[in-house]
């Protein structure tokens, strides 16, 4: 059973004022993904997930934050290439799509299981504040073009 389900009923959707971190907005997209990620595009979902975090940092948030951190991959992507054995330039994303495909499984539902795994390991938990914390500049000095 996921948090999505209660009683062996889905939950209902809550407003986004209600949410509290990422992870009650993820809890959101696995309710209705298609609302939030067109055409299931994990590109899409990891765009999203990005602009999360910059608006962390340029609202000067100190929220942890596990899919990506300024100069570094995040906790998220360390642990799947543990997981997967394997480490990949292109992403969390890309490499939990080319999962999906090679098991015949959706993408989506393949990438709600490995973050329930992530989570039930703890390392979400695992907030080190100098690395999770970064000033607006930080934030816009790494997605300044190159």
């Amino acid at each position: 059973m996921t948090d999505s389900d209660v009683g062996g009923t889905r939950r209902k959707p809550r407003h986004l004022e209600d949410l509290t971190d990422v992870y009650d907005f993820l809890e959101e997209v696995r309710l209705r993904p298609g609302m939030w990620v067109h055409h299931s595009s994990f590109q899409h979902l990891d765009s999203m997930l990005t602009g999360y975090r910059v608006a962390l940092g340029i609202h000067d948030i100190a929220e942890p934050f596990d899919f990506w951190i300024p100069g570094s991959q995040g906790r998220f992507t360390e642990w799947l290439w543990q997981r997967l054995g394997r480490h990949s330039p292109l992403g969390w994303a890309v490499e939990i799509e080319r999962e999906a495909e090679r098991s015949g499984r959706p993408a989506m539902q393949m990438f709600f299981e490995l973050l329930d795994e992530f989570r039930a390991t703890g390392h979400q938990d695992q907030v080190d504040a100098k690395s999770d914390r970064h000033s607006p500049a930080e934030a816009q000095q790494a997605h300044a073009p190159d």
